[in-house]
């Protein structure tokens, strides 16, 4: 009997509590200030050695992304085997696909064995991070730092592999090609292609976790989680999918001038040995 009156005591003390509390959640108050404390980023300064250090959330987020999506490839990659299993023959699938895309940007089958694993890595890391906004936790890119770093990280990259495949004249080709008078565009290029990265990337995540975030306080039950679905699942991987398309790209312009500029070269070679040749003859 006692133990009936106290269930009952308890029962009605938890629903008194889950009202009130579901109330506070629908209620409506300062929009701007809710959403205002969503978007700024929480810090905190360390001074060591006399140096002062910064750490934000997007850099304890980006790490926390990073090691779950390292996990979670891992389990989905798994023992290497005779037979893989669907797991492995996904994940063979995205490789192929990955490398397969690389080749339709004018790179070859080597190239784009090379290009695939950072490619893949930096569209893992970007993935990663702005999924775990489903979890009501910030995603790095609100924080514009987050994808300026991700933009010049992957021009940098994409300089560094593109001469590393077709040598500093190939590189050349691709400033000068169709025409020398095209340089300075070229070069122009190269600043405002991390610019548009970042900016992609920082205006769909920091645009969709605004938005999320005025549903939650607007209409805080059910519909939230379904347009989660996109804004936090679905376009987060695509922005990933985009970046890393991007990347690729952005390497196939200017490896592919440089093959061309290299057998266009050789054809000249060959073109002029003929000739020597004919001339030793007569």
């Amino acid at each position: 009997m006692q133990l009936a009156v106290a269930f009952d005591s308890w029962l009605e003390r938890f629903w008194s509590a889950f009202v009130d509390k579901l109330i506070e959640e629908i209620k409506i108050g300062d929009i701007g200030e809710h959403i205002n404390e969503g978007i700024l980023q929480w810090k905190k300064y360390f001074n060591i050695g006399g140096h002062e250090f910064v750490i934000t959330d997007a850099i304890i987020v980006m790490v926390i992304a990073t090691i779950i999506m390292i996990v979670l490839f891992k389990f989905l990659t798994g023992k290497e085997s005779v037979r893989p299993n669907k797991k492995q023959t996904m994940m063979w699938f995205l490789y192929d696909l990955l490398i397969s895309t690389a080749m339709g940007f004018g790179m070859n089958r080597k190239e784009a064995e090379k290009v695939a694993p950072m490619v893949g890595t930096i569209a893992i890391i970007i993935g990663g991070c702005n999924v775990i906004s489903t979890f009501k936790i910030s995603p790095p890119a609100k924080n514009i730092a987050f994808p300026v770093a991700m933009a010049l990280f992957a021009i940098v990259y994409v300089i560094y592999i593109s001469i590393r495949f077709v040598g500093v004249k190939g590189f050349w080709a691709s400033l000068t090609s169709p025409m020398k008078a095209l340089l300075p565009f070229k070069v122009l290029d190269f600043f405002i292609k991390p610019v548009s990265l970042s900016l992609r990337l920082f205006g769909n995540v920091f645009g969709a976790f605004v938005f999320m975030e005025f549903l939650y306080i607007v209409i805080p039950i059910v519909v939230p989680g379904v347009f989660g679905l996109w804004f936090d699942i679905i376009d987060g991987m695509l922005q990933a999918v985009v970046f890393s398309y991007l990347t690729m790209s952005y390497i196939g312009e200017i490896v592919e001038v440089g093959h061309e500029a290299a057998e266009e070269g050789k054809k000249k070679e060959e073109a002029k040995k003929v000739i020597d040749d004919s001339a030793v003859a007569a």
